[in-house]
Protein backbone atom coordinates (compact mmCIF):
# COMPACT_ATOMS: atom_id res chain seq x y z
CA UNK A 1 0.00 0.00 0.00
CA UNK A 2 1.43 3.33 -1.04
CA UNK A 3 2.08 5.84 1.74
CA UNK A 4 -0.41 8.74 1.93
CA UNK A 5 0.53 11.67 -0.25
CA UNK A 6 1.79 14.63 1.69
CA UNK A 7 -0.40 17.69 1.32
CA UNK A 8 1.38 20.78 0.02
CA UNK A 9 0.08 23.95 1.62
CA UNK A 10 1.00 27.20 -0.11
CA UNK A 11 1.55 30.13 2.17
CA UNK A 12 2.33 33.56 0.68
CA UNK A 13 5.56 35.11 1.86
CA UNK A 14 5.23 37.53 4.74
CA UNK A 15 5.98 41.16 4.08
CA UNK A 16 9.42 42.25 5.29
CA UNK A 17 9.65 44.16 8.59
CA UNK A 18 9.12 47.88 8.20
CA UNK A 19 9.37 51.07 10.20
CA UNK A 20 5.94 52.69 10.24
CA UNK A 21 5.47 56.32 11.22
CA UNK A 22 2.15 56.49 13.01
CA UNK A 23 0.22 59.04 15.01
CA UNK A 24 0.81 59.37 18.72
CA UNK A 25 -1.32 56.86 20.61
CA UNK A 26 -1.19 54.15 17.94
CA UNK A 27 0.72 51.70 20.14
CA UNK A 28 -1.90 52.17 22.87
CA UNK A 29 -4.67 51.47 20.37
CA UNK A 30 -2.97 48.23 19.29
CA UNK A 31 -2.64 47.12 22.93
CA UNK A 32 -6.30 47.98 23.63
CA UNK A 33 -7.43 46.04 20.54
CA UNK A 34 -5.52 42.95 21.65
CA UNK A 35 -6.90 43.24 25.20
CA UNK A 36 -10.45 43.52 23.83
CA UNK A 37 -9.94 40.37 21.77
CA UNK A 38 -8.75 38.50 24.87
CA UNK A 39 -11.90 39.56 26.73
CA UNK A 40 -14.08 38.52 23.78
CA UNK A 41 -12.36 35.13 23.64
CA UNK A 42 -12.94 34.54 27.35
CA UNK A 43 -16.65 35.31 26.89
CA UNK A 44 -16.88 32.91 23.93
CA UNK A 45 -15.17 30.17 25.92
CA UNK A 46 -17.79 30.61 28.61
CA UNK A 47 -20.54 30.40 25.96
CA UNK A 48 -18.94 27.19 24.66
CA UNK A 49 -18.85 25.66 28.15
CA UNK A 50 -22.52 26.49 28.72
CA UNK A 51 -23.50 25.10 25.32
CA UNK A 52 -21.49 21.93 26.00
CA UNK A 53 -23.50 21.31 29.15
CA UNK A 54 -26.74 21.22 27.18
CA UNK A 55 -26.27 17.66 25.93
CA UNK A 56 -25.87 16.08 22.49
CA UNK A 57 -23.14 18.02 20.62
CA UNK A 58 -24.17 16.66 17.21
CA UNK A 59 -27.20 18.97 17.14
CA UNK A 60 -25.86 21.64 19.45
CA UNK A 61 -25.69 24.69 17.19
CA UNK A 62 -24.72 26.99 20.07
CA UNK A 63 -21.64 24.87 20.79
CA UNK A 64 -20.57 24.86 17.13
CA UNK A 65 -21.13 28.62 16.77
CA UNK A 66 -19.06 29.38 19.88
CA UNK A 67 -16.30 27.05 18.69
CA UNK A 68 -16.17 28.74 15.25
CA UNK A 69 -16.18 32.20 16.83
CA UNK A 70 -13.27 31.27 19.11
CA UNK A 71 -11.25 30.12 16.09
CA UNK A 72 -11.98 33.38 14.28
CA UNK A 73 -10.87 35.46 17.26
CA UNK A 74 -7.73 33.32 17.62
CA UNK A 75 -6.84 33.97 13.98
CA UNK A 76 -7.29 37.69 14.43
CA UNK A 77 -5.19 37.71 17.63
CA UNK A 78 -2.42 35.80 15.83
CA UNK A 79 -2.44 38.23 12.90
CA UNK A 80 -2.44 41.28 15.16
CA UNK A 81 0.41 39.86 17.23
CA UNK A 82 2.39 39.08 14.06
CA UNK A 83 1.76 42.59 12.73
CA UNK A 84 2.99 44.17 15.97
CA UNK A 85 6.06 41.94 16.23
CA UNK A 86 7.17 42.33 12.61
CA UNK A 87 7.08 46.12 12.50
CA UNK A 88 8.61 49.02 14.35
CA UNK A 89 6.26 51.91 15.12
CA UNK A 90 7.59 55.44 15.54
CA UNK A 91 4.89 57.69 16.92
CA UNK A 92 4.63 61.21 15.50
CA UNK A 93 2.70 64.06 17.09
CA UNK A 94 0.88 66.03 14.35
CA UNK A 95 0.80 69.06 16.66
CA UNK A 96 4.56 69.40 16.04
CA UNK A 97 3.82 69.90 12.33
CA UNK A 98 2.35 73.33 13.04
CA UNK A 99 5.80 74.91 13.57
CA UNK A 100 8.22 72.75 11.55
CA UNK A 101 11.12 74.51 9.75
CA UNK A 102 10.26 74.88 6.07
CA UNK A 103 13.68 75.01 4.40
CA UNK A 104 13.03 71.65 2.70
CA UNK A 105 10.04 69.35 2.40
CA UNK A 106 9.47 67.15 5.46
CA UNK A 107 6.81 64.90 6.90
CA UNK A 108 3.97 67.13 8.08
CA UNK A 109 4.38 69.93 5.55
CA UNK A 110 1.78 71.20 3.13
CA UNK A 111 3.34 71.48 -0.31
CA UNK A 112 2.25 72.64 -3.75
CA UNK A 113 4.06 70.77 -6.50
CA UNK A 114 4.25 70.69 -10.27
CA UNK A 115 4.64 67.32 -11.99
CA UNK A 116 5.71 67.23 -15.64
CA UNK A 117 5.37 63.91 -17.45
CA UNK A 118 8.48 63.47 -19.59
CA UNK A 119 6.65 61.33 -22.14
CA UNK A 120 3.53 63.42 -22.73
CA UNK A 121 5.05 66.75 -21.59
CA UNK A 122 1.84 67.39 -19.65
CA UNK A 123 2.07 69.39 -16.44
CA UNK A 124 -0.14 68.99 -13.39
CA UNK A 125 -0.19 70.86 -10.10
CA UNK A 126 -1.22 69.40 -6.75
CA UNK A 127 -1.38 70.46 -3.11
CA UNK A 128 -0.67 67.80 -0.49
CA UNK A 129 -0.20 67.37 3.21
CA UNK A 130 2.63 64.84 3.51
CA UNK A 131 1.26 62.63 6.27
CA UNK A 132 2.12 59.45 8.15
CA UNK A 133 1.29 55.99 6.92
CA UNK A 134 -2.43 55.37 6.74
CA UNK A 135 -3.53 59.00 6.51
CA UNK A 136 -5.45 59.04 3.24
CA UNK A 137 -8.29 61.45 3.91
CA UNK A 138 -9.12 64.21 1.47
CA UNK A 139 -11.04 67.46 1.64
CA UNK A 140 -11.85 69.02 -1.76
CA UNK A 141 -13.32 72.10 -0.07
CA UNK A 142 -9.87 73.28 1.00
CA UNK A 143 -8.05 71.83 -2.01
CA UNK A 144 -5.69 69.60 -0.03
CA UNK A 145 -5.35 65.85 0.22
CA UNK A 146 -3.07 63.67 2.30
CA UNK A 147 -0.07 62.10 0.60
CA UNK A 148 1.25 59.06 2.54
CA UNK A 149 4.93 59.56 3.29
CA UNK A 150 5.81 56.05 2.08
CA UNK A 151 4.22 56.45 -1.36
CA UNK A 152 6.53 56.63 -4.42
CA UNK A 153 5.60 60.27 -5.01
CA UNK A 154 6.32 61.31 -1.42
CA UNK A 155 9.60 59.38 -1.42
CA UNK A 156 10.69 61.42 -4.45
CA UNK A 157 9.54 64.74 -2.96
CA UNK A 158 10.81 64.56 0.62
CA UNK A 159 14.01 66.56 1.06
CA UNK A 160 13.45 68.81 -1.97
CA UNK A 161 13.60 72.60 -1.68
CA UNK A 162 11.41 75.19 -3.38
CA UNK A 163 12.16 75.95 -7.02
CA UNK A 164 14.68 73.14 -7.63
CA UNK A 165 13.36 70.72 -10.33
CA UNK A 166 14.22 67.05 -9.88
CA UNK A 167 13.91 64.30 -12.48
CA UNK A 168 12.57 61.14 -10.87
CA UNK A 169 11.29 57.72 -11.84
CA UNK A 170 7.69 57.05 -10.77
CA UNK A 171 5.46 53.99 -11.33
CA UNK A 172 3.59 55.98 -14.00
CA UNK A 173 6.86 56.86 -15.76
CA UNK A 174 9.69 59.40 -15.54
CA UNK A 175 8.75 62.90 -14.50
CA UNK A 176 10.17 66.22 -13.39
CA UNK A 177 8.96 67.35 -9.98
CA UNK A 178 9.20 70.94 -8.81
CA UNK A 179 8.22 72.05 -5.32
CA UNK A 180 6.44 75.38 -5.75
CA UNK A 181 5.81 76.10 -2.07
CA UNK A 182 6.23 74.63 1.40
CA UNK A 183 4.32 75.68 4.49
CA UNK A 184 3.15 74.37 7.82
CA UNK A 185 -0.45 73.16 8.07
CA UNK A 186 -3.06 74.93 10.11
CA UNK A 187 -4.79 73.26 13.04
CA UNK A 188 -8.07 73.33 11.10
CA UNK A 189 -6.44 71.50 8.17
CA UNK A 190 -5.05 68.81 10.47
CA UNK A 191 -8.40 68.32 12.14
CA UNK A 192 -10.18 67.92 8.80
CA UNK A 193 -7.57 65.85 6.96
CA UNK A 194 -6.13 63.37 9.42
CA UNK A 195 -8.11 60.18 9.86
CA UNK A 196 -8.81 58.71 13.27
CA UNK A 197 -6.33 56.33 14.88
CA UNK A 198 -7.51 52.74 14.58
CA UNK A 199 -5.97 49.26 14.57
CA UNK A 200 -5.14 47.61 11.24
CA UNK A 201 -7.87 45.86 9.28
CA UNK A 202 -7.28 42.15 9.85
CA UNK A 203 -9.45 39.39 8.39
CA UNK A 204 -10.50 36.45 10.47
CA UNK A 205 -12.34 38.13 13.34
CA UNK A 206 -15.72 39.70 13.85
Amino acid sequence: MAPPRRKNIFRPASSPPATLYVRRGYNRVLAEEFAALKVKRAELVQDKIEAHSQGDLRENFGFKAAKDAIRAVDRKMDELDRFARRNTFIEVDPAAWLTKPTDFLQLGHVTRIEKEDLVTKRKHRFTFLVATCGETATDPEIGIECLPHNSPLAAALLGLTVGMPAQVGLPAGPAILTVLSIRNPTQAELDRLLSAIKPPEIEGGE
